[in-house]
């Protein structure tokens, strides 16, 4: 027997959730069919002995148009990070902190030994569009590597802003749109990222949650064909005819069930150690601002400093990130180790490791020139959506689950 229903949104990550909740309250009939065993997609979090571990260290950013828009923040109780970076150096550990945000590192920063006034100025040369520029100059982009070059940052400073923004695009070669960085840049400034209580599926959740059907999960969809006036989507013994149909799965899933190609991706192992004492006393994430980096790591933080929640009393959870992809080595955990404890100038002889997740398709990429709004309509008649047809966000994944309700409902019904 086959059912029928008005749009099946298939996937039920942030951008199939924010989709099917706009359609729903335009009083569409929805119905949302995800693989897995729960709602996120890419955003998931474990409680692994009475630790929170998200797959993959990802965080809120409040800042986000998309989320003040239709996220409720508040309610998620979100710790925010120290606002700045704590540099690896040759001989010692520095900081850089935001001057506003952490007026009372101030001195700190200023006593750095990071800001040359040249690079200083050329890192203000090149940030600076990202505040004056009300809208895109698609032609005016190019990767991110030769922006840098072009400002004149260099010296350590430079190696930290590279350090710290490979942690967030996910790749360090600077192939990153330009323009991409730049709209990051302001929400960095604008705004101090943080981890929900209950971790960053607690996002996710908060979207279902308002979803009067609830998701129906471990469902995986096995093809997508046109059916006359409707199209038929079959998982398993489940089969469905559905006037409309939402693509909302993740990049390469979602190419495999509409026949295109699937963007690059960009990958990365995040290794989560508990201890009973803290490596550092810092909130703020750690980087390695030397022109040889000690390590395969491009960050680590001890979570539990900012986010007390993700840890039992008298425990700290702290997270390494490296980078995945084609002709990249994997770090052993040895690897890991080594360099964290040289991050942090302080013995891992304690830690214990609680998880530690392989993500091969973390963030598509997001080469110049930047594109967002991209076609959404596929073959016969499906509407994809994702943070790959818009910006490589949770901002982006969040506007095209918006732009997507917008393209159903504007067809006749």
């Amino acid at each position: 027997m086959t059912d029928a229903c008005d749009v099946l949104v298939v996937g039920a990550g942030l951008a199939g959730l924010q989709c099917a909740r706009e359609l729903q309250a335009a009083g569409r009939e929805v119905l949302v069919w995800e693989a897995s065993d729960d709602v996120g997609g890419r955003i998931r979090t474990d409680r692994i002995d009475g630790f929170l571990v998200d797959r993959g260290f990802q965080v809120l950013n409040p800042a986000y148009p998309a989320v003040r828009r239709w996220v409720d923040v508040e309610a998620l109780a979100l710790q925010a990070f120290g606002a700045g970076l704590r540099v690896r150096r040759q001989d010692s550990v520095a900081v850089l902190a935001h001057p506003v945000r952490e007026p009372g590192l101030i001195l700190q920063t200023l006593r750095s030994g990071l800001l040359d006034p040249r690079a200083v100025t050329g890192l203000l040369r090149w940030a600076a569009p990202a505040f004056t520029r009300h809208r895109r100059h698609p032609g005016c982009d190019g990767p991110l590597r030769e922006a840098l070059d072009r400002s004149g940052c260099s010296g350590e400073l430079r190696s930290a802003l590279d350090q710290f923004l490979a942690g967030v695009l996910l790749e360090d070669e600077g192939s990153t749109s330009n323009e991409f960085a730049l709209q990051l840049v302001r929400v960095f400034a604008t705004g101090v990222p943080g981890l929900p209580r209950e971790g960053m599926q607690a996002l996710p959740r908060q979207l279902a949650q308002s979803l009067t059907i609830p998701v129906r999960t471990s469902t995986r969809v096995e093809s997508i064909t046109p059916d006359n006036d409707a199209i038929l989507v079959t998982a398993g013994a489940s089969r469905i005819r559905a006037r409309h149909v939402v693509l909302a799965a993740d990049p390469v899933s979602s190419a495999r069930l509409a026949g295109g190609e699937a963007p690059a991706m960009k990958g990365v192992l995040t290794h989560w150690f508990a201890s009973d004492s803290a490596p550092s006393g810092v909130d703020m994430l750690h980087v390695d601002g030397r022109a040889h980096p000690g390590g395969p790591l491009v960050n680590a933080a001890v979570i539990s400093n900012a986010a007390p929640s993700y840890a039992p009393a008298g425990r700290h959870l702290i997270q390494t990130s490296a980078l995945l992809g084609p002709g990249r080595p994997l770090p052993t955990d040895d690897d890991v180790r080594r360099h964290a404890g040289d991050l942090f100038r302080s013995s891992t002889a304690g830690w214990e490791l609680v998880a530690r997740h392989e993500i091969p398709h973390a963030l598509p990429s997001q080469p110049p020139p930047l594109r967002p709004g991209q076609p959404l309509e596929g073959a016969s008649g499906l509407i994809i959506c994702g943070d790959h047809r818009e910006t490589a966000s949770i901002n982006g994944a969040l506007v095209s689950g918006h732009r997507a309700a917008l393209a159903i409902l504007g067809r006749s019904r």
